[in-house]
């Protein structure tokens, strides 16, 4: 803002462009889904399922904060939250969480972090003998999760841009065909099942800017300069129905993510890979 140079942001917490009223987030905008799209895809997963008493163990950081306050939310009146219990990303140890969680016995598990360490509870959880339904955020998207988690994240049910599982989405999609042209690009690059939510989050920051530039280069500003700064940040701003791997943008002066529904779907850790579930 200082500056006056436009931001693209490949972090997913929705301050960075909430409130829009704030004049530095003039600047900013952001390409991961916001929290609030993730947690109502869960919700409705866990009603479709039958869940009706549900456990939540989060990060005790603003990640777990923004994902206690998103998924509370979403759930409302047609789930009960039985526990809410928070851990460090740095423990080695989560069995005295597990166990308030288990005595809670809820019929779902919600675990809200993110990389290798979201899976420290969830073996607790099978260790302890927990059986019903566990849960994770987008935020596990990593392909060291999967290494780390082993069989024991086997099963597990997360919210995902559709870029991760393109190749299993069904043709009617309107993400599909951009989603797998990269997945394609990708892997020929990086190998199979190489590609994350975070990838396709970078290459659809690409091309939002790509599609920016092209239109802030008709005002006839001159790259390098602050009037060509504010054409692109308006440019960017004025983006509409731009497909990228993850879903559908469609930004403007008091939404700076541009997501909807287009942007998320159930995924599924199946045989050691992340696929679509529905």
């Amino acid at each position: 803002a200082e500056t006056r140079t436009p931001m693209i942001a490949l972090a997913a917490s929705s301050v960075i462009v909430e409130p829009m009223s704030d004049p530095k987030r003039t600047w900013a905008f952001k390409m991961p889904q916001n929290d609030s799209l993730m947690a109502t895809v869960l919700v409705e997963d866990m009603k479709k399922k039958g869940v009706k008493n549900v456990a939540f163990i989060g990060f005790a950081d603003s990640y777990g904060d923004s994902w206690w306050k998103e998924f509370s939310a979403a759930a409302g009146a047609d789930l009960k939250i039985v526990a809410q219990e928070r851990f460090q990303r740095t423990d080695a140890s989560v069995v005295g969480q597990v166990l308030k969680v288990i005595a809670a016995k809820p019929d779902a598990v919600l675990i809200a972090g993110a990389g290798t360490p979201s899976a420290l509870p969830q073996k607790t959880l099978l260790e302890r003998g927990y059986t019903g339904t566990i849960y994770q955020t987008h935020g596990i998207g990593t392909l060291e999760f999967l290494q780390v988690g082993g069989k024991d994240v086997e099963g597990t049910l997360f919210p995902t841009g559709p870029g991760v599982v393109a190749r299993e989405l069904p043709d009617s999609n309107p993400v599909k065909k951009v989603a797998v042209a990269f997945a394609d690009q990708y892997e020929r690059q990086y190998g199979a099942n190489t590609l994350t939510q975070f990838a396709g989050d970078a290459y659809g920051a690409w091309m939002l800017l790509d599609s920016a530039v092209a239109r802030a280069l008709k005002t006839g500003a001159k790259p390098g300069t602050p009037e060509f700064r504010a054409a692109l940040r308006d440019a960017l701003e004025n983006t509409r129905d731009l497909v990228v791997p993850n879903g559908v943008l469609n930004i403007s002066k008091d939404n700076h993510q541009g997501f909807d529904e287009r942007a998320r779907v159930m995924g599924v850790v199946r045989d050691g890979k992340f696929s679509y579930a529905q």
